[in-house]
């Protein structure tokens, strides 16, 4: 039988992360949307609550918290902002891959750091020619004796300016696209490593998004993380299990959306009555609502079968390009309903349709997500 209750302690994170939402991350939100600015001190008190990479590992000094708790987590945070919500939940998405493949002396260096400070990491695959072609990754890893030596740039990388350590996707011979990417773990003070520009962006402005810069950055053989080959299925790998939080993000903006909505349908009259009396305003309203639950469905769906350990790979992005996609469209809905008001910075929802168009774009366009979608389709009729 399937249950749809959270348990104590579920409800309990759950509690705490809206708590936090309320107190710390919707005051500043506003304002660091307008001056592009991520707000450590907020992350510092997240961190200290065990909302950074809540999935590490006890031993790691992790809380070891599961998937669904992760995204339970996540959506209370991106009800606040998305873009803080983003810098937050990065962490996880460059811890994934050190804690699917890492050795055991690079899980206690790089994810003990995370747990021992309120530190940043990054993940770094996105590159002026690989986007959504993440197989056409052109920076280069060439063997040195033991050492290997990056030489390429990165593009669009959350938390850039402030991690303390990346894991960087290189390979040894572009032409044979997967087959040669491999995945290392670069700290951020390794010579020759340098952050570039830092991105004024639509939407997601508290997020911090940079270039990153390899000239010639030798990393040790100790921080190789996967071997040619292995560095693109370790990538894919990493999609599978943090795409539920880009569903996750969208859950909290739509439940968001939803909720400035119907506050302001109750209060704002036209034609002598509450526009909430409109049916036109009722319809819009009512599909949020659908979108929501729907999206929060199959994000907690993907996140379950990561628990259990099972291939997931079409459920997680259902949950993305579904989750994305409807984000946008609520939050297109939220500034209608708002009319004219929604199109000034005095009401939030015009930040949240800008916040939601990334969620179509990052970890996979939503166009990528229906080629994921379509192809576990027909392998499954083989």
């Amino acid at each position: 039988m399937m249950n749809f209750e959270l348990t104590e302690e579920q409800q309990a994170l759950v509690q705490t992360a809206r708590q936090f939402t309320r107190d710390r991350v919707i005051p500043v939100a506003a304002e660091c949307d307008a001056h592009s600015r991520f707000p450590k001190d907020v992350y510092k008190q997240a961190w200290e609550l065990g909302l950074v990479a809540p999935g590490i590992p006890e031993e790691y000094g992790g809380a070891g918290l599961g998937e669904l708790d992760n995204v339970l987590m996540t959506e209370e945070l991106a009800y606040g902002c998305t873009g803080i919500q983003t810098s937050i939940t990065a962490t996880t998405l460059a811890a994934t891959p050190v804690m699917v493949a890492g050795t055991e002396a690079q899980k206690k260096k790089y994810l003990g750091a995370l747990t021992s400070e309120p530190s940043f990491a990054a993940y770094a695959i996105t590159e002026p020619s690989a986007g959504s072609d993440a197989a056409g990754q052109q920076c280069r890893a060439r063997k040195v004796g033991d050492d290997w030596v990056l030489s390429g740039q990165k593009i669009y990388i959350t938390n850039a300016s402030l991690a303390s350590w990346f894991v960087v996707f290189a390979t040894t011979n572009p032409e044979n696209r997967h087959r040669s990417i491999m995945a290392f773990i670069v700290d951020r003070d390794a010579p020759g490593l340098s952050i570039g520009k830092k991105e004024d962006k639509l939407g997601q402005r508290a997020s911090d998004t940079a270039t990153v810069i390899l000239e010639d950055v030798v990393v040790p053989g100790s921080n190789l993380l996967a071997g040619e080959g292995d560095g693109f299925k370790l990538a894919m790998h990493t999609f599978d299990r943090t795409r539920p939080d880009i569903g996750a993000g969208a859950c909290g903006l739509m439940r968001r959306a939803m909720d400035e909505s119907i506050r302001f349908a109750l209060e704002r009259k036209t034609f002598g009555t509450a526009i909430a009396n409109h049916q036109a305003v009722q319809f819009m309203i009512a599909e949020m609502a659908i979108k929501y639950e729907a999206t929060r469905l199959l994000v907690h769906k993907a996140a379950c079968m990561i628990d259990r350990g099972s291939k997931n790979s079409i459920v997680a992005s259902y949950s993305k390009a579904f989750g994305a996609d409807a984000a946008m469209q609520v939050a297109t809905d939220a500034v209608q309903v708002f009319g004219g008001a929604g199109y000034m910075k005095d009401y939030p929802v015009e930040k949240l349709m800008r916040d939601a168009k990334i969620l179509q774009i990052y970890e996979g366009t939503s166009q990528v997500q229906r080629m994921v979608i379509a192809k576990n389709l027909f392998a499954s009729y083989k």
